[in-house]
């Protein structure tokens, strides 16, 4: 789909970001592996030239796989050597961006992972990048035992764990001005986290853990597919032409057997595990059917900075704070001004982490971002209200 790269493209664009952005700015030996690979594997980046159809990454059959892992060795190299010769008053320049490439590839692993979930999942034999020692008929209990003894489980997570069957707990919030946002003295954050700033918060109340599926499908058998007083206008009209009726990748249900597509392929359905694979129109339709709504942004920073909220690792959690400058906001310098700022219009934000975000790379002020109708993401919910 257009929104989705091949493993291979991922691969080379992280390698052309240290490579336009790190090295040919600041090592003047340095010579291109390839002149052409800028055009192909640019991804947004105006100041940096012309750029391949981002729906059209696909059909780039060549380079191959074996050369862009050359490029990769290759742009490593001249990192290295960079480190290695650079002065003070040079790395001084070098380490923001060096520190903002590695951060970079964390984002792309992710999304190596959820577009090439997308593309096994339009497969009709649903075939698994990882395989799994267990059948679909098998019961949910038995899943993460099965995960644990074999060895061909990877060291990241396929998908979201059961949060343990946690009855959900309302968390009182009271109203009060609180800091928000990033600190850079305090550690890595991009742009778009900063400058920390103060934000009014009213009494409310915010959920002890995300929506589960079995919350889920309670909504779907009570016809939440089916109302379009639950829905925002837009998303009422994305139920209607795309014929949503379930998250992505749900299956089973005329059987009533509901089942998951997953990296690992097909797998029985556990009530207790967190919903995902949801856009911020379903994640809101099911927050107005619970009598409740979506938290500000800085409604969950503020319980997550003060760590009471449960599993803020196993899903994407839709807030309902469009993505906006903080008061201000001022982009990075040069041609990585582009990285955030220019995105900030149709967007919703997500607070969390998932799954299958790197060990590390989440934090409290992270601030992630995808249009409305964004579904194959690793996102989810977790309810407010406001104080009764």
């Amino acid at each position: 789909m257009p929104d989705a790269s091949p493993i291979k493209w991922h691969l080379a664009h992280t390698t052309w970001f240290f490579e336009a952005v790190v090295v040919q700015p600041h090592h003047a030996a340095y010579r291109p592996f390839d002149e052409r690979y800028g055009f192909l594997f640019n991804s947004y980046y105006e100041s940096l030239g012309g750029r391949h159809p981002r729906a059209q990454r696909g059909l780039l059959t060549r380079p191959s796989r074996a050369e862009i892992v050359r490029y990769r060795a290759h742009v490593d190299e001249a990192v290295c050597e960079l480190i290695d010769r650079v002065d003070a008053a040079g790395w001084a320049a070098v380490a923001p961006l060096l520190t903002l490439g590695l951060h970079h590839e964390q984002q792309h692993q992710e999304l190596m992972l959820t577009d090439l979930k997308h593309l096994l999942s339009l497969n009709p034999l649903q075939p698994a990048a990882w395989p799994m020692p267990f059948e679909v008929g098998a019961a949910p209990s038995d899943l993460q035992a099965d995960c644990r003894e074999s060895d061909l489980t990877p060291t990241w997570r396929c998908h979201p764990s059961p949060v343990g069957g946690m009855p959900l707990r309302w968390l009182d919030c009271s109203g009060d001005m609180v800091r928000v946002g990033a600190d850079p003295a305090e550690g890595f954050a991009v742009d778009h986290e900063t400058p920390r700033h103060q934000a009014l918060l009213t009494p409310h109340q915010i959920a002890s853990r995300p929506v589960n599926c079995g919350d889920y499908l309670d909504f779907m058998r009570d016809g939440g597919y089916r109302q379009p007083s639950l829905w925002l206008s837009e998303g009422w009209a994305a139920v209607q032409a795309q014929g949503w009726r379930a998250p992505m990748y749900w299956g089973g249900l005329e059987e009533d057997r509901p089942h998951l597509f997953t990296l690992q392929g097909p797998r029985p359905l556990d009530p207790l595990e967190p919903v995902c694979h949801l856009s911020f129109f379903e994640a809101c339709a099911y927050a107005e059917w619970a009598g409740a709504r979506l938290p500000t942004e800085f409604e969950w920073e503020a319980a997550a900075q003060a760590r009471r909220l449960d599993d803020t690792g196993e899903v994407w959690e839709w807030t309902r704070s469009a993505y906006d400058p903080y008061p201000g906001f001022r982009p990075m310098a040069g041609a990585v001004a582009e990285y955030n700022g220019k995105f900030m219009v149709g967007q919703q934000v997500l607070r969390g982490g998932s799954c299958a975000t790197p060990p590390g790379h989440a934090r409290p002020t992270y601030r992630n971002f995808f249009p409305p109708g964004a579904r194959w993401q690793f996102s989810g919910l977790r309810l407010a209200r406001d104080a009764r």
